[in-house]
């Protein structure tokens, strides 16, 4: 099978076109491909896919004819990805997909709309955040209170004292199950003054990851309510890059690098 390879600020996917969904992608040849050593690696799989041919989103085909079908490294299904949605859009672009400087593009959280700014990046329509009550992540002896936020996926956004870059997220930290029963994605996070914040995260699914753009909303969105504020524009830099959230009271928008790197011709067996 055909593949691309794409990332934004280092958040890595392999791209798999499909638009006839075609393809028997199961968890366990997901988990191949991603496998930094035996497979191609990569923090997900993004499988594109005609809207009207995938029987999950055929609802969303007259505001968005190609449908990005996530998969999470272990091959467990996701409902969004902010970093892998910019990603999509990139090679859709690059593939003569799409010749607009805004489209639509069908994922399990919804529609969300792609921009293609003036410099190459691309600025993605995330939707409103939702916002959760406090939970409680641990991270060996240490508990970090956060906040849920609902980007179509779960997040617990936790403002920390420890310098992030001290951090050892070689393991999931831990997290109520009653709170969140379908995993959820944890991004703990140093404040820098009103509008910036330094994070880094555990991805379910996929372990620490270099970037995770649902994350860095989540993230503004926390940052946000700690300096008394709903609106406005902050960047939040991760392992590969930087990222900027704009939150509005309507929605909220991620902007930020995409690109391809690679592509070729996949021989991998379950």
């Amino acid at each position: 099978m055909r593949f691309l390879k794409g990332h934004g600020t280092e958040n890595d996917f392999v791209i798999l076109p499909d638009p006839d969904a075609e393809l028997d992608l199961s968890a366990a040849l997901v988990a191949k491909i991603c496998d930094r050593r035996a497979g191609i690696g990569a923090d997900g799989v993004l499988r594109v896919v005609r809207t009207k041919q995938h029987p999950e989103v055929a609802g969303q085909a007259a505001r968005a004819e190609w449908f990005m079908d996530y998969r999470n490294a272990d091959g467990s299904v996701a409902e969004m990805c902010g970093n892998g949605v910019r990603v999509f859009a990139r090679y859709l672009l690059d593939a003569g997909l799409t010749d607009a400087s805004e489209f639509g593009i069908a994922t399990r959280g919804g529609v969300r709309q792609a921009r293609v700014e003036e410099n190459g990046d691309i600025t993605v329509d995330m939707g409103k955040p939702v916002v959760g009550r406090e939970s409680v992540a641990t991270l060996g002896n240490q508990e970090y209170r956060g906040v849920q936020v609902d980007m179509g996926n779960p997040h617990l956004a936790c403002a920390i004292g420890d310098p992030v870059a001290q951090l050892d997220l070689a393991r999931q930290p831990g997290f109520d199950p009653g709170v969140f029963p379908h995993g959820v994605n944890i991004e703990l996070f140093n404040p820098v003054g009103t509008t910036r914040a330094v994070m880094r995260v555990y991805e379910r699914g996929s372990g620490e990851t270099r970037s995770c753009g649902t994350g860095a909303v989540a993230t503004a969105v926390a940052a946000a309510r700690m300096s008394g504020e709903t609106t406005g524009r902050w960047t939040v830099e991760v392992l590969g890059g930087t990222l900027t959230v704009i939150l509005d009271e309507d929605t909220s928008y991620l902007s930020g690098p995409a690109m391809i790197v690679a592509s070729g011709n996949l021989t991998l067996a379950e």
